[in-house]
């Protein structure tokens, strides 16, 4: 069974099929390096030699002869793990083509596979077309979950791929497609894939450029970030930026329920009390958000146009941001805080807390303060129709409280780095809803650039990504005690 009782050469395996599926993810930026005689191809292909030869040693190697059998505190520890290595090895493009020193490589790749889009480079416009393709792919591929991507191919699995699949979204329950969970999660898949080539031939289609499609499609629809400018998307035309922002929007919608919009199943769309919420939400955001730009001086018509695509970003947790207006509000930074660390709906590719959870959180408060004026009642926390059961509600509050707790743990460390309060809070609270940038920094009069933060503040910030990205539970429970007894 191998180390401390644990299934180590089954975990050895499926790491080193994800390394092997890295690496031939890894030759779209090698062929588009080899198309226009980059110099970062012999890097890209060192890296490529390195992975594979590790993705080999682990899978056939290390992994030979495992067992497909998977107990349940095995999960947390397989999707630590996992989350940890793959980003590890994704950083060796930055090293081997000169781009990035060890730590700082380290940091962007971490950003990528969590779908942050945090960056220490200050000008991606000036970097190789492949390096860029590769920053957005890393996105891509962590956008829907990296242990999702073994539910979906490692069909030996069976019934382990419930096991992680729990451990993945350890903060949240999670309706299935289908009775199979690696089927459940194939059509999750087509889903991601569908909305991705909608959106790249569309930004192709308006823009002219293949490479900078790729790379916003890729970081759009994995909710990412990272962006092919300083200035972020401010040199695209606005309708192409509305389209961005409908697209951001809608990856911060349940992948189920978008595919069961795409079946024809609409009856399960409009009992989604969870997606009203999410859209009434985003609407009442705009508009008090343009209205206090407006108020401010600035254009009705630039307000509601950057209102839209902010609270977008936003609320989907992708980070893209476009020209501010030339006056900010501050009713507008107060509007944006409180969305950042809310974020989008569960089963989405978005990060936060998520709309669901929260719905529950207040429901689970105004049934309380019923019972202080009538005692005797009984109240149910139900949301969709379906009855929260009290130990999920349990669980519910437990995350609410690790996730603040966290949030304000990476502000204390990045206030010792030397990060005002304000910009301190606004930077654990975006990287912890996997967020990345946000423009309210800005607003708050900070230009920091995570190239200048020391070590310890870039270690703690990807803390935060990986805590963020896996839903806390499976990084919190390796670390208890009571993990490690009675194995």
């Amino acid at each position: 069974m191998g180390i401390h009782g644990f299934n180590s050469r089954l975990m050895a395996r499926i790491v080193g099929g994800l390394l092997l599926a890295e690496a031939v993810a890894l030759m779209l930026p090698v062929a588009i390096a080899a198309a226009c005689g980059e110099a970062s191809l012999v890097g890209l292909l060192m890296s490529v030699a390195v992975i594979v030869f590790f993705g080999v040693l682990l899978r056939n190697v290390a992994g030979r002869g495992a067992k497909y059998d998977l107990r349940e505190r095995e999960g947390f520890w397989f999707t630590s793990v996992v989350w940890f290595l793959v980003p590890m090895a994704g950083a060796l493009p930055y090293i081997t083509t000169g781009t990035l020193g060890a730590l700082d490589a380290v940091f962007e790749s971490f950003s990528g596979f969590t779908s942050t889009g945090s960056t220490v480079i200050a000008h991606p416009e000036t970097l190789d077309r492949s390096l860029l393709v590769w920053r957005a792919l890393t996105q891509w591929m962590g956008g829907m979950g990296l242990v999702l991507l073994i539910i979906a191919f490692a069909r030996k699995i069976g019934e382990g791929s419930s096991i992680l699949y729990v451990a993945e979204f350890s903060g949240t329950a999670q309706r299935r497609l289908h009775p199979h969970m690696a089927s459940s999660v194939r059509r999750m898949w087509w889903v991601y894939v569908g909305e991705t080539v909608v959106l790249v031939l569309l930004l192709q289609a308006m823009e002219g450029d293949w490479t900078e499609a790729l790379c916003i499609g890729f970081s759009t629809v994995s909710t990412g970030g990272f962006m092919t400018s300083a200035n972020g998307l401010s040199h695209m035309g606005a309708a192409t930026q509305s389209v961005v922002a409908v697209f951001m929007l809608l990856s911060g919608v349940n992948l189920a329920l978008i595919y069961n919009v795409v079946t024809l199943g609409w009856k399960r769309l409009r009992r989604s009390n969870e997606v009203t919420v999410y859209l009434s939400a985003f609407l009442v955001a705009v508009v008090f958000t343009a209205l206090s730009l407006w108020s401010v001086g600035n254009a009705l018509g630039e307000s509601f146009h950057y209102a839209f695509f902010h609270i977008a970003s936003t609320m989907s947790t992708c980070g893209f941001f476009i020209g501010q207006p030339d006056h900010w509000s501050f009713v507008a930074v107060a509007i944006t805080f409180p969305l950042i660390c809310v974020g989008a709906c569960t089963g989405s590719t978005g990060g936060g807390i998520k709309i669901k959870r929260v719905m529950i959180v207040v429901r689970y408060i105004k049934n309380y303060f019923t019972r202080m004026v009538h005692p005797r009642a009984v109240f149910n926390v139900s949301v969709d129709g379906m009855v929260i059961p009290d130990a999920y509600n349990n669980k519910i509050f437990a995350f609410v409280f690790m996730y603040m707790a966290f949030v304000l743990g990476g502000a204390f460390v990045l206030m010792l780095s030397g990060v005002d309060i304000s910009a301190s809070l606004a930077m654990s609270a975006a990287n912890m809803a996997n967020l990345g940038p946000t423009p309210i920094t800005g607003a708050l009069g900070v230009s920091l650039s995570y190239a200048v933060l020391p070590p310890m503040a870039k270690i703690s910030l990807m803390v935060l990504m990986v805590a963020g990205r896996i839903e806390i539970f499976a990084l919190v429970a390796i670390f208890s005690k009571s993990y490690w007894r009675h194995r």
